[in-house]
């Protein structure tokens, strides 16, 4: 995640949520720690796992006080184990009281999706398929979500509403037909962007095929159905196969000859990777 990302988009996510935790004061801390303590306390990772989301860890803390100072011994995207520690957070200590939770929270759901994400990418590491994510995301944590599934190994379908087109049932069933929705995003859209359209039976297949769909996304179909669509389709379109996939069905695509497969799951139902601030003393 680069410095113009966090500071044009992330900054205002991060401030709101410390906001959301701290809506007048932190009256724990302020109890037991009247006046500034310089002091410090690791970062001890209690699950085998990826980690991702170190520099927005950090950023919160920076930004209740650009002082703090922060030591990782790992970097996004590294392998870590039950029991190790990966750094240091040194400052006030009540910086470091007010802000472990926040920062606790945005590392261990971004290190769960790259750690699930990582486990199905595996899968399909012997494959020419790229797994790609959805819009199935916590609101206001997209940017987030979407940036541990790349570190988890995956790869990102659009980032919104406004990054593409993607004609799905609901739009086909507003246009009138598969045929109406592929001419009408053609003439909308700028000639640059592909047009994706959702498919869930051979028939519509063949009426995408037909109208030049660039992407054909294969819903909910059987192995068997997805196999037939692919051969009608025979190149001319690129593929993807959607819906309800998880690590545990994943195996049963790979042999299709899909080009892509988009799976919620990657941020909607990934656990948390368990990750804890320990040993917080003053020095």
């Amino acid at each position: 995640m680069n410095t113009i990302s966090m500071t044009v988009q992330v900054d205002a996510l991060l401030m709101q949520a410390l906001q959301e935790d701290i809506s007048s004061e932190d009256v724990t801390t302020n109890a037991v720690m009247p006046n500034a303590v310089q002091g410090e306390v690791e970062l001890i990772c209690k699950q085998d796992g990826i980690i991702a989301g170190l520099p927005v860890f950090a950023r919160v803390f920076q930004l209740l006080d650009e002082k703090t100072k922060i030591t990782f011994y790992c970097q996004d995207g590294d392998t870590v184990q039950k029991g190790q520690v990966m750094g240091i957070v040194s400052g006030d200590i009540r910086v470091l009281l007010s802000g472990e939770r926040v920062a606790l929270n945005y590392l261990q759901r971004m290190s769960g999706i790259a750690t699930y994400t990582h486990s199905i990418a595996e899968l399909l590491k012997d494959s020419h398929i790229k797994l790609l994510d959805t819009r199935k995301t916590t609101p206001n944590m997209r940017i987030f979500e979407k940036y541990a599934v790349r570190v988890g190994g995956g790869y990102n379908h659009r980032y919104n509403l406004s990054d593409g087109v993607l004609l799905k049932d609901n739009h086909i069933g507003a246009a009138g037909s598969v045929t109406k929705a592929i001419q009408m995003a053609k003439q909308y859209a700028p000639f640059v962007r592909k047009i994706e359209v959702e498919v869930e039976n051979l028939d519509m297949v063949k009426e995408a095929v037909q109208a030049g769909a660039d992407i054909i996304m294969l819903d909910n179909m059987k192995p068997e159905e997805m196999r037939q669509a692919i051969a009608i389709i025979n190149g001319r379109a690129e593929t993807e196969c959607s819906g309800n996939v998880t690590k545990e069905n994943i195996q049963n695509l790979i042999d299709l000859g899909v080009d892509y497969i988009s799976c919620g799951a990657l941020t909607h139902s990934a656990p948390i990777l368990d990750i804890s601030l320990k040993n917080l003393h003053a020095y």
